[in-house]
């Protein structure tokens, strides 16, 4: 991940750095993953605004995102990586063999090009593939844990984030 640190010239500008989104290989989304985001603007379900300074900003669409990878024993390459607007991760888009496309939460050193599988089945632990906890060899760094299986991924999901797997 690149990260541009800012020289102090002011107050302001001291401390502060910036993500380059170096690794972000995609420009566009792909149309058939958007959905529509509501904003809510500091309001309330009768429209009265209920929190103040709320409101504006670009509108954004949401991404859908297979948190699951319930499409076990079928190998996906990985079309590119994208910037996501509504979390602070970027996504990769995978297209699975049949041609079915979705987007996972992109971890560290995926790139383009790279083969991705999940199983329910012991594979090779490599940076995207999905597997049960307990086919992970101890001490490697894993992310989207499910609390129980089947449920989606709910820790570790923002970026640079990961769980350690120490023991069984």
């Amino acid at each position: 991940m690149a990260i541009r640190v800012y020289k102090p010239t002011t107050n302001a500008r001291r401390n502060m750095s910036v993500n380059l989104h170096a690794e972000v290989t995609k420009k566009t989304p792909e149309k058939s993953l958007l959905r529509p985001l509501k904003r809510r603007g500091g309001r309330n379900n009768q429209g009265k605004v209920t929190v103040r300074g709320r409101g504006g900003g670009h509108k954004r669409r949401y991404r859908v995102i297979d948190f699951r990878r319930q499409k076990d024993d079928m190998a996906a390459t990985v079309i590119g990586i994208e910037y996501d607007p509504n979390r602070s991760c970027h996504i990769a888009l995978l297209e699975y063999g049949d041609g079915v496309r979705r987007y996972i939460l992109a971890p560290q050193q995926l790139t383009d090009g790279d083969t991705v599988e999940s199983s329910r089945q012991g594979i090779e632990p490599k940076p995207g593939n999905c597997m049960p906890l307990r086919f992970i060899p101890t001490g490697l760094t894993v992310h989207n844990i499910e609390f129980e299986p089947g449920k989606g991924g709910k820790l570790c999901r923002s970026a640079g984030s990961g769980a350690r797997l120490s023991n069984r």
